[in-house]
């Protein structure tokens, strides 16, 4: 951490993030409830079939990053669409945004869709994370050491996890856009729900770690998650009580995490009873 800038509360760390995320937010609000083919969303392709990049986007990141930089001008940030924007005077803190996590879904008009942001410190440490979800009306968001919250029209409920022990368990995961990873996802699945009643795989794993904070699902687990994907998530489940693993990857303030490396690596969360079902 720079001289001169003494270490951020984690409580405003947080406002920062609920801010930030909702001006994200914002901007996925705008987009037309009718219709779902794309049509006057701005679309272009990233590279892998299927990995959608639209005008709302990059106006979320924009407006993520503009939030973020009026109220913490010196904290880096490194965005999903315009990569890592670091200060002359870095204070040590670095933000990771998703603008739109579930860019498909939201072309389609699947309402699982939303906004995350999340900081660590100059130790590589989640501090507080947000996860906006407009079509659904709700934010989830968690500070470190001061547990996980949903907010649904006004009212936050604290969250403890999926209930222990229940019966039919339901397993959340998502499958790559490359192709030779997906058939070795796919080949794999029987194997991996092994004591599951049932899988969904609903297009934002932002929002599945969400959903195993909340207790929807009992647990999530896959494959080749960029930063921006977990980062929020995973500290949300974290804080709700979950187990929680994240990818050993290099920062991209080192410039990784390779290819390979991103589509080998697993990001899970789930109850501690649940955690030896993912492969290591």
């Amino acid at each position: 951490m720079s001289a001169g800038h003494s270490p951020a509360d984690v409580l405003e760390l947080l406002e920062v993030a609920k801010t930030a995320a909702a001006a994200g937010a914002s901007v996925l609000a705008q987009r037309s409830v009718t219709g779902s083919g794309g049509d006057g969303l701005g679309m272009s392709n990233k590279g892998e079939a299927g990995d959608w990049v639209t005008e709302f986007d990059l106006a979320a990141e924009n407006a993520v990053s503009r939030a973020i930089a009026q109220a913490r001008p010196h904290d880096t940030i490194t965005g999903e669409e315009q990569g890592t924007t670091r200060p002359e005077q870095a204070s040590g803190y670095r933000w990771s945004i998703d603008p739109l996590d579930g860019t498909t879904n939201f072309i389609r008009n699947i309402v699982y869709y939303a906004t995350s942001v999340a900081v660590a410190d100059a130790d590589g440490v989640w501090l507080a994370g947000v996860v906006h979800a407009p079509a659904l009306g709700r934010v989830y968001s968690a500070a470190r050491g001061h547990g996980a919250w949903v907010e649904v029209a006004g009212t936050s409920t604290q969250l403890t996890g999926p209930v222990p022990g229940r019966k039919g368990l339901i397993l959340a995961t998502g499958f790559s856009y490359d192709p030779s990873t997906r058939a070795n996802q796919v080949e794999g699945l029987g194997e991996l729900m092994e004591g599951f009643a049932d899988v969904r795989r609903l297009g934002s794993a932002a929002l599945d770690l969400c959903f195993v904070a909340d207790g929807t699902v009992d647990a999530f687990g896959e494959r080749g998650l960029n930063e921006h994907d977990y980062a929020a998530g995973a500290l949300i489940a974290e804080e709700a009580g979950c187990w929680v693993r994240r990818p050993k990857l290099t920062s991209p303030l080192d410039g990784g995490p390779s290819t390979e490396d991103r589509l080998a690596a697993w990001t899970c969360a789930a109850t501690l009873e649940l955690s030896g079902k993912f492969p290591l």
